[in-house]
């Protein structure tokens, strides 16, 4: 019986429950004995003429070993734009010159002996900044009044698709547009971020840093630097929590690698919460425009969907989100005609990158809320306007109007099952008693289905590399490209191993995460890990059972066609000869059995499914409170469902909080509202109710696994259903739509706006 598809707990959970992980703050290295400690200094202005940076107080401080301005980093190249439409004249200097863009903007950095005396020092740097008025939505951005650079003549970073033909909707019996905000939120990872850099007698920089894949985080550092990368080593340690935000490297990164140079010592960084709320990429802040037509029967016959992307001031991975949601625009639906159409723009804020999804949220979240929208202007339940215009099943690959080619898909299968599972009918049945009693706690049903793009190409290509050693003593190494925060690669990837080999997982170790042992990497981030890191492992597994067959074959004086692997032994046998037959273990004693290979996807996969959102409002106050989640997830073949369940029900926990609480702010002057976790509401289990998960394997002719992504699904299905939830359970009293989040004071709002216009 094959090990893949079963339980297995997770091996990495006994060091972590005793010992406790040993993130980049923990490190106790011999080379960093002696370091110093870096505090960046940051604008508390979000806008303003940069006049001076006097740090001669500083100096004095006690403890204190240097201080930086930008006008002592004149020797660091500018840092490249990294992307080919950004404007050069919008890339972010190490410290800043001119001028301040955001609160956060690192104005100086200040060396100490101990960390605590570089944020005491830190105060005593007086910035001098001539405030400039603040850019904060993507509608003043777009405006032009106020530009962030003015030698660039706008605020837009870049624009893609064209305006939809004037004849777009023509012929469509029903057409509504609604504007929506898919607002600004926080990745809060437990573990902020952290660096620390050592320079070697061989001129070497060995960097340790949190981040999503070390092999991206070299190259950028070494680009940034101007480096031979032959002269990075960088390491990852175990790292708390990514959500996207830990893609690569941060600027900040290579700085301390450049201070460790100017200053001869080692330097560490590590942020505090509330620097890692201004400091760190923010994720979605997308304001969207949604138009849909179709006739009253539910027949949706046009879609268009327009985009602002907030990108904050400086263009980070936030300026490509909207080509993502424009690609995924279609969605599950067989609309006849889709329309999408977007532009970054620069604000006075931090700036965005990927945060767990990755401009697919965005689309579903749009798509999704169109549907209800117009399933509502026709007076049609929500689930039979889905279903009408879902995607037939397929197992051919079928190609949208908005350029993307899903591999395999059952929608209608996956709606089903979910109503179903939540017991749809009931439900509306006790919605429409309570509506009729008049009762204070209302029940709102929310419905999404979703299709989202995983193991795309991120730039280094669809592929991921994987070494597997067999040793003498009967264990095995596993070296991945992949970089685990949370999703238990180790006990993946061994059970990859294991299902091939006969290897007990016990006995296989997974590293990770250091570039001269592990020099080739894609890194985890768009659900890529398993369909081609662990692609990676089952192909090294086949290559080294070619390689340890040859090698037996001359030892067992048999044909190599032959031999079949023997699980039971861990090894090889004599098909038809029993007793005659050699253990991988003994063939690695006479010289080492290793293989080293990479897997390349032919293209990416889209997984699937159909969430059914289940809230009570409190109609005198506004309160909404989730009371289920019904949850079918499609990701093709399961390898471990523990680690799948663990993934979704992480995923459903960030999307329910962006439908229900979280939300970055920012006051008219650019200044933050939420730096605190005192002030930007954190979920916790508190808010959550046990997940009903509904199980569904569509394989993938992609991979030999047949697996897709997993890691984001649940922020994809979730955070639509519980906002149409929302929405639903007070739709009755003329409420038509409310903004994400939907607060207790944002939903008590529409319902009093609702009544008033209902009055007149």
């Amino acid at each position: 019986m094959s090990i893949l598809g079963t339980r297995v707990v997770r091996t990495e959970d006994p060091l972590f429950l005793t010992r406790g992980a040993t993130y980049t703050d923990d490190l106790v290295d011999d080379r960093l004995t002696g370091a110093l400690h870096a505090t960046f200094v940051r604008s508390q202005v979000a806008h303003g003429r940069l006049l001076s940076v006097d740090a001669s107080a500083a100096r004095e401080a006690p403890g204190v070993v240097a201080v930086f301005t930008a006008e002592d980093c004149t020797d660091l190249a500018p840092i490249p734009a990294g992307l080919p439409m950004v404007p050069p004249a919008m890339i972010r200097p190490w410290l800043a010159t001119d001028a301040v863009r955001f609160v956060g903007d690192i104005v100086a950095v200040v060396l100490t002996e101990e960390r605590y005396q570089g944020e005491d020092a830190a105060e005593l740097v007086s910035v001098d900044v001539d405030p400039l008025p603040a850019v904060v939505t993507t509608a003043d951005s777009a405006r032009d009044e106020v530009l962030l650079f003015p030698e660039a003549g706008t605020n837009v970073m870049a624009a893609f698709g064209e305006p939809a033909p004037e004849d777009f909707f023509v012929g469509c019996e029903v057409v509504v547009t609604q504007r929506m905000v898919n607002q600004r939120v926080a990745p809060v990872p437990l573990e902020t971020r952290a660096a620390a850099a050592a320079w070697g007698e061989d001129g070497r920089v060995t960097i340790w840093c949190t981040n999503q894949g070390a092999q991206q985080a070299k190259g950028e550092i070494a680009g940034w630097l101007g480096l031979d990368p032959a002269r990075v080593h960088l390491v990852t340690p175990d790292v708390g929590g990514g959500f996207g935000a830990k893609i690569g490297a941060d600027p900040e990164y290579a700085f301390v690698a450049w201070l460790a140079q100017q200053a001869g010592r080692p330097v560490r960084w590590t942020e505090s919460r509330s620097e890692n709320l201004v400091g760190m990429l923010h994720g979605r802040g997308q304001d969207q425009v949604v138009t849909i037509g179709g006739r009253r029967d539910g027949t949706i016959e046009a879609y268009s969907l327009v985009v602002d992307q907030d990108c904050g001031a400086y263009p980070r991975v936030g300026i490509i989100l909207p080509t993502l949601t424009m690609l995924m625009a279609a969605a599950t639906y067989a609309f006849p005609k889709v329309h999408a159409q977007a532009r970054a723009l620069a604000t006075n804020t931090t700036s965005i990158g990927a945060y767990r999804g990755a401009g697919r949220p965005e689309a579903t979240a749009a798509v999704e809320r169109s549907i209800d929208l117009f399933a509502a202007e026709i007076g049609m339940d929500p689930a039979e306007v889905r279903r009408k215009n879902l995607v037939p099943a397929f197992s051919e690959p079928h190609t949208t109007p908005s350029g993307a080619t899903y591999d395999s898909g059952e929608y209608v299968a996956a709606l089903d099952k979910a109503l179903e599972a939540a017991g749809y009918a009931e439900l509306r049945a006790e919605q429409t008693r309570r509506r009729e009693r008049g009762d204070v706690r209302q029940l709102g049903i929310g419905l999404s289905t979703y299709v989202e793009i995983t193991g795309a190409d991120t730039g280094l290509g669809a592929a991921e590399s994987a070494e597997l050693e067999v040793h003498p003593d009967g264990t095995a190494t596993v070296l991945t490209g992949t970089s685990p925060h949370g999703q238990g690669h180790a006990t993946a990837w061994a059970m990859l191993a294991s299902d091939q080999l006969g290897i007990p997982v016990e006995k296989i170790t997974v590293l990770h995460g250091d570039t001269d042992r592990i020099p080739r990497g894609g890194g985890t981030m768009g659900s890529r890990s398993l369909q081609q890191g662990g692609a990676a492992v089952h192909q090294a597994a086949t290559e080294l059972i070619e390689v340890a067959k040859q090698r037996a074959a001359e030892q067992l004086e048999a044909d190599p066609a032959d031999l079949q692997v023997d699980l039971t032994s861990a090894g090889l046998s004599v098909r038809g000869t029993p007793g005659a037959g050699i253990t991988f273990a003994q063939l690695a004693e006479k010289e080492p059995l290793v293989v080293q290979t990479r897997f390349e996807a032919a293209a990416p996969t889209f997984p699937f499914g159909a969430h059914v959102a289940v809230v009570e409002v409190d109609v005198e106050s506004g309160k909404a409170e989730l009371q289920r989640l019904v949850a079918v997830d499609d990701a093709g073949v399961i390898v471990n469902p523990l680690l799948a369940e663990g993934q979704r029900h992480g995923g459903f926990a960030q999307g329910v909080a962006q439908a229900l609480l979280e939300e970055v702010l920012y006051d008219a002057d650019g200044n933050p509202q939420t730096s605190t976790l005192a002030d930007y509401p954190f979920v916790s289990a508190t808010e959550l109710p046990s997940f009903e998960l509904v199980d569904m394997a569509t394989p993938t002719p992609i991979n030999p696994l047949g697996a897709k992504g997993i890691g984001e699904a649940g922020t994809i299905g979730s955070t639509p259903a519980v906002h149409n939830a929302v929405i639903d359970a007070v739709a009755h009293l003329g409420v038509r739509h409310v903004d994400m989040p939907t607060t207790p004071m944002r939903v008590w709002r529409a319902i009093q706006q609702a009544q008033q216009e209902g009055t007149h």
